[in-house]
């Protein structure tokens, strides 16, 4: 069967699939057939799914993707408030929870620098970190960010953002592969990546 002789609601919902990054319209296509052979409730539930995640927020401490404000992590009183973990996005949250045993904070940037890009420092939430740790309360800020040239240009950033506060700036080991990111990671690699992660040199020496 050919895209012109599928049925149009077939046709538009393989288009849809197909505008997510990573998908491909042949991809799209098989998805949206799978979708045709799934259950009236399987269905349900996807579309169910798929409206509730429009209906997430964002904490307003740590900036993650989360169903309330503030997030389950930021109010948890056996988190150790001392520490921030800070990464790109919200799945990095979820893959360093199941990963590693790091019962500190998190704060979710948004992104990375990438000024080809047009993604600058102020596009990320980089100002809300800062105001994070004005109080002193926090002893070490974990940069997580993925070991790309716009992760390593972002850590770089944060680093130098941070060091005027009597607080540890580590990095992350690179356990985790060069070039890779953090939700490819196994749970080996991200747990040794978090061992022996590194104070990173800030400043102008």
């Amino acid at each position: 069967m050919t895209t012109e002789e599928k049925p149009d609601a077939l046709a538009r919902l393989a288009d849809n699939v197909a505008q997510v990054p990573g998908i491909g319209r042949k991809t799209a296509e098989r998805i949206a057939f799978h979708v045709l052979q799934m259950s009236d409730e399987a269905a349900a539930s996807l579309c169910s799914a798929i409206m509730d995640v429009k209906k997430t927020t964002r904490c307003s401490v740590c900036c993650n993707v989360v169903d309330a404000d503030p997030c389950p992590i930021c109010v948890d009183a056996k988190r150790d408030r001392s520490a921030i973990c800070v990464v790109e996005r919200p799945a990095d949250v979820r893959s360093i929870e199941r990963a590693t045993g790091f019962r500190g904070l998190y704060h979710v940037l948004g992104g990375h620098i990438a000024p080809l890009e047009g993604v600058h420092a102020e596009n990320l939430t980089i100002g809300r970190l800062v105001t994070r740790v004005v109080d002193g309360s926090v002893k070490e800020v974990i940069i997580a960010t993925n070991p790309t040239v716009e992760g390593d240009l972002t850590a770089t950033y944060l680093a130098q953002a941070l060091s005027r506060f009597a607080l540890v700036v580590s990095r992350i080991a690179k356990g985790v592969p060069s070039g890779s990111t953090l939700d490819y990671a196994t749970r080996a690699v991200l747990t040794d990546a978090f061992s022996g992660r590194k104070p990173m040199r800030t400043g102008s020496a």
